[in-house]
């Protein structure tokens, strides 16, 4: 049995994550790599410090392509290779035409848990404009979907399972950035790479909207390092690279920003 009251002691989703070690104890009672539903990337990255702890079992993330940021893990005996194809997922296309009622994430995301499906049955869903949309989810319900998922907002769609070939995603976007800061507080290195004034990014960051490794980081002078993600809602997200010091100790920090 692992120790789970202590490996709990201290993770934000306490319920998920005790899901999960459950499944890690039945991983290693069977010997059988055991799956999970989709865990947000918060979740995630809570799971996977949590393995770190552990010497017995290890864990795979896999959402259907390399940038999902919904992922089911896979949990095995370390003893036992764990690959992406012993995830099981499907892809379903919500096909429509949306030219005159537009759609958007939240449209399509709420028509697929207005069947009475929970959030971790369903991995990321991709908008494809006037078209719909193509969702990942849990093969075990793509017959249920196919019945039931029938309009979206007041267009009617078909709702069919797609091979992973006709998956649609969009490479990301990115642009390359330097800046010369001060320091390495949040609120100067996010103003920076958002092109944003300070004082607008502080009251983004005491107001909740900003992330920093999917955490909600309330306090302008928390200190980043490189490797941290930090996201602004609505705007995108931003990831530190290398950061040097000048010769008049300041900070060279490289920026990718995802748009």
């Amino acid at each position: 049995m692992l120790p789970k009251d202590d490996l709990l002691r201290s993770v934000e989703h306490r319920d998920c994550l005790a899901r999960v070690l459950d499944q890690a104890d039945q991983a290693m009672k069977t010997w059988e790599t055991v799956v999970t539903d989709f865990l947000s990337p918060p979740e995630q990255m809570e799971a996977a410090a949590l393995f770190n702890r552990l010497s017995e079992v290890h864990i795979l993330g896999w959402g259907g392509f390399p940038q999902a940021e919904r992922q089911r893990l896979a949990i095995a005996r370390r003893d036992l290779p764990l690959d992406p194809s012993q995830i099981p997922l499907a892809l379903i296309g919500l096909a429509g035409n949306f030219m005159f009622d537009p759609a958007n994430h939240r449209d399509f995301l709420g028509a697929l848990l207005g069947t009475g499906l929970v959030r971790e049955k369903v991995g990321d869903i991709l908008v494809l404009g006037e078209r719909g949309a193509q969702a990942i989810v849990v093969p075990e319900l793509v017959e249920f979907l196919t019945l039931h998922l029938v309009q979206v907002r007041s267009v009617p769609v078909k709702t069919q399972l797609l091979e992973w070939d006709q998956l649609r995603v969009r490479p990301p976007q990115t642009k390359q950035l330097t800046t010369v800061e001060a320091s390495l507080r949040l609120d100067a290195v996010a103003s920076a790479g958002f092109g944003m004034a300070r004082s607008k990014m502080v009251d983004c960051i005491q107001a909740g909207d900003v992330r920093v490794n999917w955490k909600t980081i309330t306090q302008p002078s928390h200190s980043l390092a490189a490797g941290d993600l930090v996201a602004l809602r609505g705007k995108g997200r931003l990831e530190i690279g290398e950061v040097a010091t000048t010769k008049k100790d300041r900070y060279r920090i490289s920026l990718t920003r995802y748009l």
